[in-house]
């Protein structure tokens, strides 16, 4: 037998050190599973189903994980600290409906490819804190349960720390998570089948209401619940509390001296849809801070049907959703011929207009989340 070099604790411990990475991106998408799992049982029967007996799991699980996954993968696993935690999940998917002999494979190969890429790459990123992970769900996966699930899961802290942890080692934790969304997703439908819940999503009277200019392009989940503030923000549009307050103060400086009005535009129902608008500006380079100051160029607000909330939280979608000092007057909108004359009694729609009106909407999109082309108007003579 030779002698190691001494490079060959360095390599080994390197390669640990992937094997446990890899390890920790699986561990990720399990925690989002299961916290899927837990959100579908509260939704459906008020109440999460106990864990099964942890012994008992650890050895049932083992059962389930052999030749599911890569033997290193599956060593380390089985061998971590908190494998009875884990085994219990597992079993749980399982007894909820989950087919683990299908979804295994898939997420040890996720597992098996960051283990290869720590591998490749000694390179390491300073972590940003757990606090810049809201800003990455929201920018990663969609509104809708897994999102929400992830968000609203008291486990949500050590899912961001395993994010922190994976980027530090140069891991591309977006793909990890549009993974564990699909999983997610995955794991949504089978409890749900199990539970005996309708597939389609029920749509909120808030979504309903609310679709159109205020909402179009925005990721609103088609069960929005503005009653459950604190919940809307957070965990169905992925606004963290500091944020939108720093979304206020931005209202309060454009608004400078009407603290009263800013104060009942915050307060309003809709202002979550108002933050939404605000945040998707931000992600897009774009000055929000200039979009505001369109609240105080035009005071039409000040007079109106409604309360002076609501008529804000009009103005304030108005001005958001045109470039800087190009927001038509709430008193006086923009008027499409197009649609008058479509809706017109005595002027009936045109062929290309009918056999659009024929189409059906695509299945399964929001009103608010359809776009089209932009309809031009015609040369008159």
């Amino acid at each position: 037998m030779s002698t190691p070099t001494p490079e060959g604790e360095p390599f080994a411990e390197s390669a640990g050190e992937a094997v446990q990475t890899g390890v920790m991106a699986m561990r990720l998408i399990l925690a989002v599973a299961d916290a899927v799992r837990r959100h579908q049982q509260r939704q459906n029967r008020g109440a999460e189903e106990a864990l099964p007996p942890g012994e008992k799991a650890a050895v049932d699980a083992k059962e389930e994980l052999k030749d599911l996954l890569p033997l290193d993968i599956s060593a380390a696993l089985t061998g971590s600290a908190d494998w009875p935690q884990l085994a219990q999940q597992l079993m749980a998917l399982k007894l909820a409906g989950v087919d683990l002999e299908q979804m295994l494979p898939r997420v040890g190969e996720i597992a098996a490819n960051v283990r290869d890429a720590v591998a490749a790459n000694d390179a390491r990123v300073a972590r940003e804190g757990t606090g810049e992970w809201v800003k990455m769900l929201r920018e990663t996966l969609p509104a809708g349960p897994v999102r929400e699930a992830i968000l609203s899961s008291p486990t949500w802290p050590d899912i961001a720390a395993t994010m922190a942890r994976l980027d530090e080692r140069g891991v591309d934790v977006r793909k990890i998570l549009a993974s564990a969304h699909d999983e997610g997703l995955g794991v949504d439908q089978a409890v749900a089948k199990v539970l005996g819940a309708g597939q389609a999503p029920t749509t909120s009277r808030d979504a309903k209401v609310s679709y159109g200019p205020m909402t179009q392009d925005l990721d609103i989940p088609p069960n929005i619940d503005l009653d459950d503030r604190e919940r809307a923000l957070r965990e169905q549009l992925a606004i963290d509390p500091e944020e939108n307050q720093r979304f206020v103060r931005m209202v309060r400086d454009a608004m400078h001296g009407r603290e009263r009005e800013a104060d009942l535009l915050v307060t309003a129902r809709k202002w979550p849809f108002v933050a939404a608008r605000m945040a998707m500006l931000e992600r897009q380079g774009k000055p929000v801070q200039e979009h505001l100051a369109g609240l105080m160029s035009d005071t039409s607000w000040e007079h109106g049907k409604g309360t002076v909330g609501s008529r804000l939280v009009q103005a304030v979608s108005n001005v958001l959703r045109h470039p800087p000092g190009e927001a038509p007057p709430m008193g006086r909108p923009r008027v499409s011929t197009t649609a008058a004359r479509s809706q017109s009694s005595t002027v009936g729609p045109t062929k290309a207009q009918a056999a659009k009106g024929a189409a059906p909407a695509e299945a399964g999109v929001a009103a608010h989340r359809q776009t089209g082309p932009v309809a031009k108007a015609g040369k008159t003579k």
